[in-house]
């Protein structure tokens, strides 16, 4: 696996997910093939990918075991966040994702981490996502794109595989690198992701 700064305009940091079949598909090798169909047909440079975990589903009970993994990519020219996240929807959709329900199973899931070191839409948006009390989180869902992920430094799931392809990414409001924020979880949310 090879790091490149991830703070650079033009990088853009994913969480991929999947803990349901796609037809014969099992959730490892639907992200395999997305992120196959990233590179092909939408243009993504994939820079480096993480290996896949397993992970106990978020919130706990709500389903089967996710398979999850990271990856730092680029575009060939500027576009805007819209755009990155018009692609990660078309593939989505090809996989037979349904938003039906917030923290659902689902065949796959292709979320924006970060672009650069980017904050959008501004710095109090950010901070107030980040700062929303977890019976929120499970009922308010933004209208626009928050970025970085405000629920980025909480999770095990996607920070441990973050952590291989960009451990040295600083969030731009809190100054923590991925190494940091995975280290200031509880050691048993950490321990529950189990490499593949």
């Amino acid at each position: 696996m090879s790091y490149h700064n991830p703070n650079i305009p033009g990088s853009f940091l994913l969480a991929l997910g999947a803990n349901l079949p796609f037809g014969a598909m099992l959730p490892n090798q639907t992200l395999q093939a997305a992120l196959d169909v990233l590179e092909r047909e939408e243009a993504f440079r994939i820079k480096s990918v993480s290996r896949f975990w397993r992970t106990p589903a978020f919130p706990a009970g709500a389903g089967p075991d996710f398979v999850n993994a990271a990856a730092l990519v680029s575009v060939p020219q500027p576009v805007d966040v819209a755009s990155i996240l018009a692609a990660l929807h078309r593939v989505e959709a090809r996989f037979g994702r349904e938003r039906r329900q917030r923290w659902g199973g689902r065949t796959l899931d292709l979320d924006l981490l970060a672009a650069g070191d980017s904050v959008l839409p501004d710095s109090a948006t950010q901070d107030r996502w980040r700062a929303l009390p977890p019976d929120r989180q499970a009922v308010e869902v933004p209208d626009r794109p928050i970025l970085p992920h405000p629920r980025l430094a909480d999770r095990a799931f996607v920070l441990v595989p973050l952590a291989e392809v960009a451990p040295g990414w600083r969030h731009p409001r809190t100054g923590l690198t991925v190494h940091e924020m995975l280290e200031a979880l509880p050691a048993r949310d950490r321990d529950a992701v189990i490499p593949l």
